[in-house]
């Protein structure tokens, strides 16, 4: 039988994006102003349901369903090169969906549920006949929610006791997932020519570049405002100049962005995103205070 080489499969799972959901937990786990040293082993078992869990299982999954359209775009990937052979493809997203799954059960209900939902948002992004991904506006949310909101909830909750976070959690939560809408966007414009030969509407095919480039800028830049309004109306105001600025650093480079879409996005993500992600974790450290 032919068995694909570890390495594959690790470039399958794709590690560097397994990032933004463990990020998103650890700002959950410093929001709720429990002790991390008490609750180090629910962090760090969080920490690994969030990324090389439910995120690397969204990947396999992404990438078995989307097979035909990175022939196009990357036919180098694991898949379509034909150095992850047959349907290990499948097989791997599968198998990762029922590790997450009790990986999730040792945590307690709260985050059961929510791998749960999560796997159930990586399926139907990628996998007919849902598959929100065909849609911009639908499938970048779905991601999201999945990366940022859940994941920040999910580390709220479980170091409360698997009880629901506060409103003030809940809202930072969804704020910062709605402007990880834009950041998700950035990744389409590498995709262009193959989601448009595949009929897939992202938001670089449905507005053109530019369109979409201004829009991702726009709805990232509105979250992290949105932000230290929040934290200057809750007298926190250190933290809210501190996130408003760093929103004001990514400002020239979305400005090269929409000037130049295809050629810029990589920059955004590389030095903006980090920025953005940094403001988060200011957020989160402020609400402690709440």
């Amino acid at each position: 039988m032919n068995v694909p080489k570890l390495k594959v499969v690790a470039e399958l799972l794709k590690p560097i994006t397994w990032f933004p959901p463990m990020w998103a937990y650890a700002c959950g786990v410093i929001s709720t102003g429990e002790s991390v040293e008490l609750y180090w082993g629910k962090v760090i078992w969080g920490i690994v349901l969030a990324g090389p869990m439910v995120c690397a299982c969204s990947q396999a999954c992404n990438d078995w369903f989307d097979r035909h359209v990175d022939a196009i775009n990357e036919p180098n990937r694991p898949i379509p090169s034909g150095r992850m052979p047959g349907k290990w493809g499948l097989g791997l997203a599968i198998a990762w969906t029922l590790l997450s799954l009790f990986w999730a059960w040792w945590l307690g209900v709260w985050a059961f549920r929510a791998a749960a939902l999560g796997l159930l948002f990586a399926w139907a992004y990628s996998a007919p006949p849902l598959r929100f991904k065909q849609n911009g506006w639908i499938g970048n949310a779905a991601c999201a929610l999945s990366y940022e909101g859940l994941a920040w909830l999910t580390g709220a909750a479980v170091m409360l006791g698997n009880e629901y976070p506060s409103k003030a959690i809940f809202g930072f939560a969804l704020i910062y997932s709605f402007g990880a809408h834009g950041i998700m966007t950035l990744n389409d414009f590498k995709a262009i020519e193959g989601d448009r030969l595949m009929k897939v509407n992202s938001l670089p095919v449905l507005m053109g570049p530019k369109g979409a480039a201004w829009m991702a800028s726009l709805i990232m830049i509105l979250a992290q405002w949105s932000a230290a309004v929040l934290l200057l109306n809750a007298g926190q105001s250190n933290s809210a100049w501190t996130v408003f600025l760093l929103s004001m650093c990514q400002l020239p480079l979305m400005y090269k962005f929409v000037k130049d879409p295809i050629a810029k996005a990589l920059s955004v993500s590389a030095f903006g995103v980090p920025l953005f992600v940094s403001g988060m974790m200011v957020s989160a450290f402020a609400l402690r205070n709440f």
